[in-house]
Order: structure tokens, then sequence, then C-alpha cells
């Protein structure tokens, strides 16, 4: 036993001896000037790394265990620390309370102060020295130097809540997080009402997770939580519009092939067959014609010197005329708006039913996208008298940063674009204007497959025979009249044949397409499909 722990403590001594030669070295290498300040700090971030895996402590220097710990064995190693996560990361090192004033373009803010009137320099002080180098005078059995004042005024009882409300009231940012715990110097009940005095209504929430607590090796009965809060400030954070729209600009370019994605979760949406649709597009067109257009995921992608989108999906176009004629923040701000004020989330299916039957009351193309945002799928579905029935996505629908981000390239892009929105069904569409640079794109229901779009319930036309037989004749006449044409379907899906689509798409040029992805059900696959795009030309 004795030859044991003679050995740990040889090696504990060698450690000790490692981290001061090394520490040492550092410091006259800087002084010599054979490392640069970079330099000086990644090697020091190296060595201070390494400490808390050969320290015999529970992970903290405020005391050091007993009995010798496992990772006391083993001997000093210095690896290179990863350093760069491809951010522009900024770190500051000051009083919160000075800096929080000068912090205001944040998004999120979060805080976790000391809770307890146990001060924290003393659990790190070993790695501070070190830190530093100042080599002060130590006292005490753990050798703690002198930190008097390094006190924090969250730990002091008589200056916790001062010091709080001090922070919040000059935070200045979209969302906040606060950690406490309900054993901490701060009343549950008194944190809860200093936050809501700086929140905006119907913002606050709070989270609780309960951990076990022990003292002295005995379980403690008393059940303590951390606590998390959340809020929005009534303070907004100051944005430089110059940086606004840099950041619009940039936000542009949606992936490596440049295509917008539509900023509604439409079924039957063509956003992923894009890169092979889009090739085979005549490369001039004076107009276009998206005659299904739906959730316009090709029409807002076409070069042309105009896009008509068509959709008997009054709602749908409803909903992208609001977009084409308004600014892209009066409307994010009056979405925010609506999530603030009927608290929604993932999780408060309440708020959204409530939502939901004032949507359905007073009906609005905002209201309508923001009820969709947190919905099941994130789909449009409406009962026979039109009221929006989708249920709650519970857990997994949201106004998502991904959302937001597509909805500004959408947007943007459309006021950059010569568009119309329509209302037509396919056929009464007024085609005597289009010229030989014209173009027309079908996407229609698929004759062989079944989907809500087709099955002739909530406001839409079922989509039989006749509506196939229908669109042929009108882009046979087309054909005849030299108007350019592509027509997206399938000729065979799940074992089943379209034998009318077979037999007419063979006057006409067939294009195979590769469909290899899921739908926007999440709960079908399309193996088995013979997805085709039809041209003319």
């Amino acid at each position: 036993m004795l030859n044991n722990t003679k050995k740990i403590k040889e090696i504990y001594e060698e450690n000790a001896k490692r981290i001061d030669f090394c520490r040492n070295t550092i410091e006259n290498w800087k002084k010599e000037k054979l490392i640069n300040d970079n330099e000086y700090f990644y090697l020091l971030a190296s060595l201070l790394n390494a400490i808390p895996y050969v320290s015999n402590t529970t992970g903290t220097y405020g005391a050091f265990l007993k009995k010798w710990d496992k990772r006391a064995f083993k001997p000093l190693t210095l690896e290179a620390p990863f350093i760069y996560n491809y951010f522009n990361n900024e770190a500051y090192n000051c009083d919160s309370l000075n800096l929080i004033s000068q912090l205001d373009k944040n998004d999120i803010c979060y805080i976790d102060t000391p809770y307890n009137t146990r001060q924290y320099p003393s659990n790190y002080h070993v790695l501070e020295m070190i830190a530093k180098w100042n080599k002060p005078e130590l006292k005490g059995v753990t050798g703690q130097p002198n930190l008097d004042q390094e006190k924090s005024d969250f730990a002091v009882k008589r200056k916790a809540f001062k010091s709080m409300e001090k922070l919040i009231s000059q935070i200045k940012a979209k969302h906040v997080i606060i950690s406490y715990s309900s054993d901490g110097i701060i009343q549950e009940k008194d944190f809860i009402k200093l936050i809501k005095k700086y929140a905006k209504p119907y913002t606050f929430e709070e989270y609780k997770f309960n951990y076990r607590k022990y003292k002295s090796k005995i379980y403690n009965d008393k059940k303590v939580s951390e606590i998390l809060f959340y809020f929005q400030p009534q303070q907004e954070p100051k944005v430089n519009k110059e940086e606004i729209q840099k950041k619009k600009k940039n936000i542009n370019v949606v992936n490596s092939q440049g295509y917008i994605k539509s900023p509604l979760n439409y079924v039957g949406g063509k956003y992923k067959l894009l890169s092979q649709i889009l090739p085979l597009f005549p490369k001039q067109i004076s107009t276009f014609i998206d005659l299904f257009s739906g959730g316009a995921n090709i029409g807002i992608n076409v070069n042309a010197d105009k896009i008509i989108f068509n959709d008997i999906n009054t709602k749908i176009n409803e909903f992208f005329r609001y977009l084409q004629k308004n600014d892209i923040d009066d409307i994010l701000m009056q979405i925010n708006k609506y999530i603030s004020q009927y608290e929604l989330s993932k999780t408060n299916e309440k708020g959204f039913k409530k939502f939901r039957a004032v949507y359905n009351e007073n009906p609005n193309p905002i209201m309508l996208y923001t009820l969709v945002s947190y919905s099941f799928n994130y789909q449009f579905r409406f009962n026979n008298n039109m009221k929006f029935n989708n249920p709650f996505g519970r857990n997994r629908s949201h106004f998502s940063k991904r959302m937001e981000n597509n909805l500004i390239k959408f947007t943007n892009k459309l006021h950059q674009t010569n568009a119309e929105f329509v209302d037509y069904y396919f056929n009464k569409l007024n085609f005597d204007n289009l010229d030989h640079k014209s173009f027309v794109y079908a996407d229609p229901p698929y004759l062989i497959t079944t989907g809500s779009y087709n099955d002739g319930n909530r406001g839409f036309v079922n989509w039989t025979e006749t509506q196939e037989k229908q669109l042929y004749d009108l882009l046979d006449n087309l054909s005849k009249n030299k108007i350019r044409f592509a027509l997206s379907n399938v000729l065979e899906h799940k074992g089943m044949k379209n034998e009318l689509l077979i037999q007419w798409s063979q006057k006409y040029n067939v294009h195979h397409l590769n469909y290899s992805y899921s739908n926007s059900s999440h709960n079908t696959t399309h193996l088995g499909s013979d997805e085709v795009l039809i041209t003319n030309y």
C-alpha cells in the first residue's frame, strides 16, 4: 500500500514539475520574442486544457479528493487545441454588468450567473494562477490566494436581486434564456416577477429539470430544480440597416445551383426535381405560364420576361399576392406578433387551437402562413366549408430559421420578378396573347396517385379522366399554335399505369426523371414511379 501511495505521489509530483516547466518555458519564449502573442496563447491553451485530466479533483479546485482518482495516475500530455470553428467569434473578459450595455445586435442572450453564496473564483484558482502566472501568496490547505476582490455581486444576498435587474433591464436581444436554481438567492416567484417587468407580453416561458441534491455524501430529500427562464425583452436589438440589406443580398444563394425554395410545404412540389426539370426548359421565354403553380417552386426559378402563376387554390394565391405587395420586414413583424400573442411553440397545442379558431373567423394570408408553420407537416388543409382544420404539429412544426430564410429569399425574388397570380380553372385561362417565345408548364394532379389536391374535397375539383383529357386537348391546341409546353406527370406508379398518358405522349418527347425521394407527407416513397417531363419541342 505504501509503495503504491509512493508511486502515485511520484507521478503527481512529476506532473507538477511538467506543468511548471511548460509554463516557465512558454513565458520565457515570449519574453525572448521567440513566439508572438497568438502562439503564446495557443501554447497556454494547450497546457490549460491538459491540466484537468491529471488533477485529483472533482473538476473544480475549491477542494481536493481525499483518495487518489484514476486520472492522477496519468502523465501530463499536451495536445494541439482545435481553435477554428468557421465562425467569427468574439470573447470578452469583463464585468457582465458593464458589458451588457455594449452588446446591442444579438439574436440570443444566455445568462448563467452564480445563484448561491459560494463564490466561484475558488473553483478555478489553480487554472487562473497558471494562466496569469502572477505567483500570488497562497494560504489554507488548498493553497488559495486572496480572492476578496473577485467576489461576484450575484453571489451576495443583499446585492443579487439588484444586480440581476440591472442586467436584465439592459439586454438588447431577440431572445433571452436564463439558467437558475430553485434554491438560489433570488426566490423563484420574485425572479418571475422581475422578468415579466422587462419582457414583451406573452413571451415568458419557464422550464424545470429536477435533480437530486447531495450534501456531505448524504442524500438530501429536498427537491431542487434547475430552472430555465425564456423571454423576449421589450428592448429591441439595434440593427444596422446596411447589414440587413447585405444579409438579404447574400441570402439569395440558397444552394450550389442557386434555386429559390417556396416558403410553403405544398404537396406535389417540384423543388427537389428543379435540377432535372429546368435544364430541359427553353432558354429564351417571353411569357411563362405555370398552369398549376401550387407552391410556385417552378415559376419562381424560371427566367422569363413575365411569369403567370395560375392555381384554383385562392388561399395560396392570396398569400403570394400579399408577399408581392408588402415589405419582408413588415411581414416578419406580423408573423412574430402572432407567435408572441398566442404563445405559439412546438408544445403549446392550446395556443395553436385558439389561433386556428381566430383565423377561421377572420382569415388573412399572414395568419394562415403562421398557422401552417405550427401545424402537422406544415400543410394547408381545409374542410368542405373552407375552414382550416390541419392539426397541431406537436413537437415537430414551428416557424424555424430555415422557414424564415426561405420566406425572405422567395419574397425578395418575387419583388424582382414581373409576376401575376391568377385563380382560373386551367382550361379557362386566356392563352390568346401568347407568342412563339411563350412557354406553358403544367404540373397537374396525377391521375393514378391519390392526394388531398385531387380527391374533390376541401375546395378542390376532383381530378378524373375527364380533366385529364381536357388537359391533353389544351396542350394539343397549344402545340398546333406553335406554343411550347412541358408536362410533369407519372407514366407508372406503384404498379399502376396511366394508359391514357402513355398513349397520348407517343406524339411528343418523353424525358424520364430520377424520382427517388420521399414526398412531403413523410409516409410514402415513390418507389416504382416513372416520373416524366413531356415536351412538344
